[in-house]
């Protein structure tokens, strides 16, 4: 429904009286050159309203259009910001300015009563603040949003202060992906609350993978709605000029970035354990509700906050940083799968990716467990498990290091071009077969102490690498792990509270 024009009954028949004076005065008028610009301002406004009309989010778009998305949002729009104000929308300061106008009209010549009209019908369209403080900032962001451009490979191009929605304000980018970008703003219907707006590129493959993330996210959100579960909890979502938009939490470093900036020093063992219970909470609750989600990397585990603290090893002559809390959330839901959905044959960024996805024997939750046995290896180490971007290498390391891939999954693959005679088609004496030699070894091998604990986090390492997705540990099971049983004896998790919500 159109929002461009609307009357309360004392405007609408002042109104009519306006145009009794028009039409009184219209053959008064002379072809002088501020009646060509006062028409060209006209066909600039008619413009303008019909911009308006498409700038507007789903709610706006037609029935039919609607009732595909309904699917995705409605219950969470019911319960937040509705969008059809009527009435009530428009200010008491702009009527009484109205009728003020319209006083002094009567007095004035007619050009000037139709500039104050044309003015006032310019206030009205762009200020859609709720509070009279931003109203002129509200405008400004309307008059910005009228030139929508997207750069090549199809990004939105914004600048800081820019405004989406006369809601968020843009402060900074936060990152960029294949998918588009992710943004810095403030909420000025969350009372400035700071939030993470991922803008997605205008390519039709990245907008249909936005609207499954969508969906997937209501999902969450209906399911803990307390946000107990350590998933990134989304706040909204809008259609912007053929830019999916969804409002997240605001977090910190991921932390593989944590990770990067700390020169790839390990985490502490500590650290490892409270992390990496909360990835196999979070990721139990996805399961649990037939969810897997295919992509899980420490780029996916973002901290709630990453501040940190600074301390010098004399030994390396260097600062190391240590992160103040181990709190995490797991993010990038693009590619997660229901049950019941199509499972397409490659899932998982390649160094997570577990092998009975190399071998296309098709994949369920177990391959969440051995990404997640990858990443509490790359915690513990600093470097990643299977450092490679070929296939056969790939499973050449994981026999390096796992030992033979059993016999049953050699015959049940369809990619028998990998193997010989039951075995794996490797030449060790090539330069790929020596540096597979040279780089890995028996995971026990990796251990960096003797002591109990270190071989505790192994033995929960291997149970997460095991070939076998039936044979696998389930996340139910490795949450009773005994590496785990310290947990609550730790100071790590004295700073961890789940249900934070830092945007607040």
């Amino acid at each position: 429904m159109p929002h461009s024009r609307r009357y309360r009954s004392s405007e609408r028949s002042s109104r009519g009286s306006y145009h009794e004076r028009y039409r009184s005065r219209k053959h008064k008028r002379r072809r002088t050159r501020s009646r060509s610009s006062s028409s060209e301002r006209d066909r600039r406004h008619r413009r303008e309203d019909s911009y308006h009309v498409r700038s507007r989010s789903y709610d706006d778009h037609s029935a039919d259009r609607r009732a595909y998305d309904r699917r995705y949002c409605d219950s969470y729009r019911r319960n937040d910001y509705s969008r059809e104000r009527g009435d009530a929308y428009y200010e008491p300061e702009y009527r009484h300015s109205y009728e003020y106008r319209r006083s002094r009209d009567r007095e004035g010549s007619y050009r000037s009563c139709k500039s104050s009209r044309r003015k006032h019908r310019r206030r009205r369209r762009r200020s859609r603040s709720f509070s009279r403080s931003s109203s002129q900032r509200s405008r400004q962001s309307s008059r910005r949003a009228k030139s929508v451009e997207d750069d090549d490979e199809g990004h939105l191009i914004y600048r800081v202060g820019d405004w989406l929605q006369e809601r968020y304000e843009i402060i900074s980018t936060l990152g960029e992906g294949t998918f588009g970008r992710v943004v810095q703003c403030m909420d000025h219907r969350r009372g400035g609350a700071r939030v993470a707006l991922k803008i997605i590129k205008n390519v039709e493959k990245y907008k249909e993978a936005a609207r499954l993330e969508i969906n997937v996210l209501e999902k969450i959100n209906e399911k803990d709605p307390e946000n107990t579960n350590l998933c990134v909890r989304m706040f909204d979502w809008f259609d912007y000029h053929g830019h999916m938009c969804i409002s997240f939490e605001l977090l910190g470093l991921s932390t593989f970035d944590f990770l990067k900036d700390n020169n790839y020093l390990p985490y502490p063992i500590h650290q490892v354990r409270h992390m990496a219970f909360q990835v196999c909470q979070a990721v139990k609750f996805l399961h649990d509700n037939k969810l897997t989600h295919t992509d899980l990397k420490p780029e996916n585990i973002l901290f709630v906050n990453s501040d940190y603290e600074l301390s010098y090893n004399l030994e390396k002559k260097r600062d190391e940083r240590s992160v103040k809390s181990t709190a995490i959330r797991v993010v990038d839901f693009g590619s997660a799968t229901f049950d019941h959905e199509h499972h397409s044959t490659i899932v998982s960024t390649r160094h997570y990716r577990a092998p009975e996805v190399i071998l296309e024997l098709g994949w369920s939750q177990p391959c969440d467990v051995w990404s997640i046995g990858c990443i509490i290896f790359e915690y513990y180490v600093g470097f990643t498990l299977f450092q490679t971007h070929d296939n056969r290498e790939h499973l050449a390391m994981m026999e390096r290091i796992l030992g033979p891939i059993p016999s049953r999954m050699v015959r049940k693959t369809r990619k028998q071009k990998y193997f010989y005679h039951g075995r794996l088609d490797w030449d060790e004496n090539t330069s790929a077969g020596r540096y597979v030699r040279e780089n890995c070894k028996p995971l026990r091998r990796y251990l960096t102490s003797e002591a109990e604990d270190h071989h505790r986090l192994f033995d929960l390492i291997e149970s997460m690498l095991e070939y076998e997705p039936s044979k696998r540990v389930t996340l139910a099971e490795a949450l009773k792990h005994p590496f785990f049983d310290m947990l609550g004896m730790e100071p790590s998790t004295k700073m961890w509270d789940s249900s934070r919500d830092i945007s607040r």
